[in-house]
């Protein structure tokens, strides 16, 4: 930050005399000699003409006073909203959101959670649903949020982030309102036969290469459309222009208000959760394991009850 020695010049010149801004200063005159020498020898600049009556500003020493009252007081602002800045980070649980990454999940997580962390609070962060950007936004768990929460089977994820499971969302299909299968409650397989299915294309979901494999050896009569790997706005769009059908899932139902969806007499389903950085601070990965007995719980009282 700025230079501590910038205090004693301001002092020097302000009281135009080194005894006045040694009694200011609470130390002798000749202390006050020695740190206006050791600054000018630092910056290699002469600053003060020194006479008997007192001391007068060189020019560079003119345009170090004028400027030395900003840089002090810019220096402290700083100082302090990084102070604010890390109190803040030390007691927030900094969450991103998106249309289809949305923070929901994690806040009802949270209401269950919340009492063990009573200093916390949270700030949601959103982002932008980019296939080509998505990726970055992974690589910022730990930085730009501590958490994120949605679908993933994705061995790219995975590589970036620890996963922690909380449930499985099914798998469905979105159409157009106009398309002929749009008054249906239910969908089976045989009813897209002569349909144009769009699915992420193969390599980085087990489970849609899995759904893949399955409708290409048992159900040939549907055409299969590779999109991106990750979904954004402009594959749900592609899907509302050309009036083919698109594999998204339950939480998705209102993510394109040209598309309805509509469930699959089928068993795919793919996993939600928790995204957390490899590097993330003890309190995430206490509330990761919190999640953790949290979730358990959840499922054996759903056993019990059936």
């Amino acid at each position: 930050m700025y230079n501590p020695l910038l205090d004693t010049f301001l002092t020097v010149i302000d009281c135009k005399s080194f005894t006045k801004a040694a009694e200011k200063l609470f130390i002798t005159p000749t202390a006050v000699m020695k740190q206006m020498n050791t600054f000018e020898n630092q910056i290699n600049i002469k600053l003060i003409e020194r006479t008997p009556t007192g001391v007068s500003l060189t020019p560079a020493g003119e345009i170090i006073y004028r400027d030395a009252k900003f840089i002090m007081d810019y220096s402290e602002k700083s100082i302090a909203s990084a102070k604010a800045a890390s109190l803040k980070h030390n007691t927030t649980f900094c969450v991103g959101t998106s249309m289809l990454n949305p923070a929901k999940p994690f806040m009802d997580l949270w209401y269950k959670l919340n009492q063990y962390f009573p200093d916390y609070k949270l700030h949601l962060v959103p982002f932008e649903d980019n296939h080509e950007g998505i990726l970055s936004e992974i690589k910022s768990l730990g930085e730009k949020f501590d958490f994120l929460i949605g679908v993933c089977d994705s061995k790219a994820w995975l590589s970036l982030c620890n996963f922690l499971p909380l449930g499985r969302y099914k798998k469905m299909i979105a159409i157009s309102p106009e398309h002929r299968l749009a008054t249906k409650k239910i969908v089976e397989i045989s009813d897209l036969y002569g349909e144009t299915l769009m699915m992420v294309k193969k390599g980085d979901s087990g489970i849609n290469d899995l759904m893949r494999n399955d409708l290409k050896m048992n159900h040939p009569q549907i055409a299969i459309e590779n999109t991106p790997h990750f979904y954004d706005m402009s594959v749900f769009n592609r899907c509302a222009e050309t009036g083919n059908v698109l594999l998204t899932i339950e939480c998705w139902q209102d993510v394109h208000p040209g598309l309805v969806s509509i469930p699959v007499n089928w068993d795919y389903s793919i996993p939600y959760g928790l995204l957390y950085s490899f590097n993330a601070s003890k309190d995430v990965f206490k509330l990761v394991e919190k999640a953790k007995i949290s979730t358990s719980f959840s499922k054996e009282t759903a056993v019990r009850k059936e």
